[in-house]
């Protein structure tokens, strides 16, 4: 029995005993993936996966589950132990219920594309294209993935909403080594094939492994701070959880109540776009089917908006936000608003201060106040009277994020795309500057 079959199946039994709202969910998808290391493929698999997620709610108790196996009495069972569970489940009294129906769609622009449907053992090309690149622009070894996928989804709702959506993702990471000490990342995603330039990202990774060899131990204190897009985005997934309403109202955001007032330097606009022209992140509709759209979240560095599913949206007195999980709202592809400086320019701005290509690691003391650490990683370089100068090595930054963001200074004018082990929200940002980072020494 198909997926979707199961899907009204379920709908309908669950709705003829009792339940208010329901939301049956089918995503199917066909994956690869090569990892390589060494300058040698190291592994390539590839995989299907049909995921069947189902959401009740009755009297405000909300149950969810997901069905593994397709058949009508799999599927039978599975509604019986939910009916089951739910009435020993304790209701959520701030429950406001699901969007309702029927919704028009528009289609992602770039967000389906043959070529990575076909591209089966052609994968291989890309990495070894990119490997080869790193090397000639002075690399001596290399390792990272290259993953793509293909994703149809299909949504089934008790108001109303019955909605698919088709979509392809690439991405792409490389480091590359020129000694165990000197390294440097780059990534890059796309919807498109030839939108992902590997090569481009393997000879940008190339060049800052060779220019961090021989690092010295770097000083603690107060330093301007360039950082590239991809420790910045690092930085701005942590602050799009802090942006959910559920995450607000868990004590588990910075944002709590500043809704209006400042958060940020007034430089700093903050985007999420669920609609993104070749967004990783884009998709027709959320978890409930609501259409999704694009939100300032953060303009010119006030706070505009959590983000917000239907339930919490009526308890914020707004509107939904289109970003809804099954559990809680969530970010779909933040964006950082380019600013006008190159990122020379964005050195010229520094007498004395840090180049940081990456981050990870990067853990909160204090969810609610916004008090973090990260640690430097790949290619760490001293900025002397606006020039890249020496390498080093050993450093922690330790900072309130809304601190972080109020000394932002300048921002770049190209965007990169970023996602990662580190970045979980496909975050687009340029490099920025900012002013009087704190950096202290690593906990040995």
């Amino acid at each position: 029995m198909e997926p979707e079959e199961i899907s009204s199946h379920v709908l309908n039994k669950l709705l003829k005993a009792g339940a208010d709202d329901v939301i049956v969910s089918v995503s199917k998808q066909e994956s690869s993936q090569i990892k390589y290391s060494n300058n040698l493929i190291n592994t390539t698999k590839t995989w299907e996966k049909i995921d069947l997620g189902i959401f009740m709610a009755l009297k405000k108790k909300i149950v969810l589950t997901n069905i593994k196996e397709f058949s009508l009495s799999a599927a039978d069972d599975i509604v019986n132990k939910l009916l089951k569970f739910v009435k020993s489940a304790s209701p959520n009294s701030e429950y406001a219920g699901i969007a309702k129906g029927p919704f028009s769609y528009k289609e992602v622009e770039n967000g389906y594309d043959k070529k990575i449907v076909s591209l089966g053992d052609k994968s291989i090309d890309y990495v070894e294209k990119a490997i080869n690149k790193a090397l000639e622009s002075g690399a001596k070894r290399t390792a990272g993935v290259f993953e793509n996928s293909v994703t149809n989804v299909s949504l089934l709702t008790s108001n109303n909403i019955k909605a698919t959506d088709k979509g392809t993702h690439s991405y792409f990471s490389i480091r590359a080594f020129n000694s165990k000490d000197a390294s440097g990342q780059k990534v890059g995603f796309s919807r498109i094939l030839n939108l992902l330039d590997v090569e481009k990202l393997a000879e940008e990774a190339a060049l800052i492994s060779k220019q961090s060899l021989n690092p010295e131990h770097g000083k603690f204190g107060k330093f301007d701070v360039v950082f590239e897009p991809l420790p910045f985005a690092n930085i701005i997934d942590n602050l799009g959880m802090a942006m959910s309403a559920f995450s607000v109202e868990a004590g588990l955001s910075c944002l709590k109540n500043m809704i209006g007032k400042q958060v940020a330097n007034k430089k700093i606009t903050i985007i999420d776009d669920g609609t993104l022209k070749n967004g990783f992140g884009s998709s027709k509709f959320d978890a409930e089917g609501v259409p999704t759209q694009k939100n300032i979240m953060v303009g010119k560095g006030i706070l505009k908006t959590y983000l917000h599913n239907t339930s919490t949206a009526k308890r914020f007195n707004t509107k939904t936000t289109a970003n809804a999980g099954l559990l809680s709202p969530g970010p779909t592809n933040l964006i950082v608003k380019k600013g006008s400086f190159s990122k020379q320019e964005l050195f010229e701005q520094v007498k004395n201060g840090l180049y940081i290509t990456n981050i990870w690691y990067t853990r909160f003391q204090n969810y609610n106040t916004g008090d973090f650490s990260t640690i430097p990683r790949d290619g760490i370089f001293m900025i002397k009277n606006g020039r890249i100068g020496q390498p080093i090595k050993g450093i922690r930054i330790s900072e309130n994020i809304l601190n972080l963001l109020k000394n932002a200074a300048a921002i770049g004018n190209k965007p990169e795309r970023v996602i990662g082990w580190e970045v979980e929200t496909p975050v687009v940002t340029p490099a920025v500057l900012v002013k009087d980072v704190n950096i202290t020494r690593p906990v040995d």
